[in-house]
């Protein structure tokens, strides 16, 4: 599948210059502390492992299928790729990394082991996803390098008020977006009136 296909696919990018509208809230619940932390943190990580395979095995169904169906099933294939995405991410890839720590020079590849800061938290996800990206360069630049890098329906929001997002959000329906701060980069995960600000801090 093609970067550009598979960025069509998903993200619809918000660059919102002002952090005021989201604050820093906390990627998700802390994890609870394991009995025996070492053998727990090599499960998580197998189990990791385990489902970036399982998108990747599904990305190559997807690119098969595609590449030998006619143009109303590639449409609906769009669709279907569109919502297994969505969902893995949100339901499997998120959840991953709750608890991991933050840390403006994080790296870490894998959830719960060592520190990630925001960039590496975003391209981390992405790649993860099965988007070949410059993950380290990206990492490194400004959000909107990222951005403008992944999606072709970029929005800017700068000095506007809250209001005017969550309009732009209803209009666009469900979905991930990628959101760009001035010093801050994270994921708006949009489920009918539930929003939630995903992201490393």
């Amino acid at each position: 599948m093609s970067d550009r296909f598979l960025g069509a696919l998903i993200f619809v990018a918000v660059v919102v210059l002002s952090c005021s509208i989201a604050g820093r809230a906390a990627c998700g619940p802390p994890a609870a502390a394991p009995s025996n932390p070492k053998s727990s943190l090599l499960q998580e990580a197998a189990k990791y492992e385990e489902l970036i395979r399982q998108i990747a095995e599904k990305q190559q169904h997807f690119q098969k299928t595609y590449a030998s169906s006619g143009a109303a099933r590639q449409r609906e294939l769009v669709r279907e790729a569109q919502s297994y995405l969505t969902s893995t991410i949100s339901r499997s890839l998120f959840p991953s990394w709750y608890g991991t720590p933050w840390n403006f020079n994080g790296t870490t590849r894998v959830p719960k082991q060592g520190a990630i800061a925001c960039g590496y938290f975003v391209t981390g996800i992405l790649s993860d996803a099965g988007f070949r990206i410059p993950r380290v360069k990206w990492a490194q630049s400004a959000s909107q390098v990222m951005i403008t890098r992944t999606a072709s329906n970029i929005e800017r929001f700068s000095s506007q008020p809250m209001g005017k997002l969550i309009d732009y959000l209803n209009n666009q329906g469900d979905g991930l977006y990628v959101v760009g701060l001035d010093n801050h980069v994270g994921f708006i995960s949009k489920s009918g009136t539930t929003y939630r600000f995903v992201h490393a801090s």
